[in-house]
């Protein structure tokens, strides 16, 4: 049944994995970037402390916008690269979201451990998987 499904919907099984993964980590990304976006100065308050002991401390301000838009990027072109690769099968836009969710997943994840926060640092490895199973699944079109 699943079969007849996916074939009357024009698609293989890998297409389907391909679009829940996309959709997940589209979601994961535009919702943490938009969060850091109207919550920008409770964010910022709550990384500084979280950095406050660390060689980080004083970088908060820096680093704030350039996860910010890792994340916004990430969830952006893979939100895109879904509806292309939907249209037209093309892969290469979601791959290079996942790619850059990917690269988002491993700043926080430096951040975390540098905070010596090393509990944060584990809830992150999940998500790594996750972005990193995108990246291959949209890279072996």
């Amino acid at each position: 049944m699943e079969d007849q499904l996916l074939e009357t919907l024009g698609l293989t099984p890998i297409d389907l994995v391909r679009i829940l993964f996309a959709l997940m980590i589209a979601i994961l990304f535009l919702q943490s970037g938009i969060d850091k976006l109207v919550n920008y100065q409770g964010e910022k308050n709550f990384y500084k402390e979280h950095f406050k002991d660390s060689i980080l401390a004083g970088s908060v301000g820096l680093l704030m916008p350039v996860i910010t838009l890792f994340e916004l990027a990430a969830g952006v072109i893979t939100a895109i690269g879904l509806v292309v690769f939907l249209v037209n099968g093309s892969t290469t836009l979601a791959c290079l979201g996942t790619l850059l969710a990917t690269l988002a997943i491993i700043q926080l994840f430096l951040g975390q451990r540098v905070a010596k926060d090393y509990a944060g640092a584990a809830v992150l490895v999940p998500y790594f998987f996750l972005t990193v199973g995108g990246v291959y699944l949209f890279a072996m079109s």
